[in-house]
C-alpha cells in the first residue's frame, strides 16, 4: 500500500483551510475578536422574556414535585418559585451583557485596554 493518498489528502485540506482562515479575515477585517450580532429589538425581547418565563416554570415543576414526593406543601413550591426566579434574572442578565458572543468566549483585558475609557459597547 501507498502512503501517498493520505498525505496528499491532508495537504490539499491544510490548503483548504488556510484560504477559508484567510477569506475569514478578510470579512471580518480583524481575526480573533468577537463582534455583537445585530439582531432585531423582537428577537431579543422574545429571548429574554423566553430566558425568564422557562426558568419560572422549571422552578414551579420542580416545586411542585419536590411538594408532591415529600409532602411539604407550599414551601417547595416557594422555595424552588423564588429559585427559578433567581435563576430567571441571573440568565437575563448574562444574555444582555453577552449578546452575540460565543459561550465561554468573553473580551480580554487587552480587548478592554483597546477602549479610550475601557468601556464597553
Amino acid at each position: 500500500m501507498s502512503d501517498e493518498g493520505p498525505r496528499h489528502s491532508l495537504e490539499e485540506l491544510d490548503a483548504r483551510l488556510k484560504k477559508a482562515r484567510e477569506g475569514q479575515e478578510s470579512r471580518d477585517g480583524e481575526s480573533g475578536k468577537y463582534h455583537r450580532v445585530p439582531q432585531r429589538p423582537m428577537a431579543i425581547a422574545f429571548r429574554i422574556g423566553s430566558e425568564l418565563v422557562a426558568a419560572m416554570i422549571v422552578g414551579v415543576g420542580g416545586g411542585l414535585l419536590l411538594d408532591r414526593w415529600l409532602g411539604t406543601a407550599p414551601w417547595g413550591l416557594i422555595v424552588m418559585f423564588l429559585l427559578g426566579s433567581a435563576a430567571g434574572v441571573l440568565n437575563v442578565y448574562r444574555a444582555v451583557n453577552g449578546l452575540g458572543i460565543a459561550p465561554g468566549y468573553g473580551r480580554t483585558r487587552e480587548e478592554d485596554n483597546e477602549r479610550p475609557n475601557g468601556d464597553a459597547h
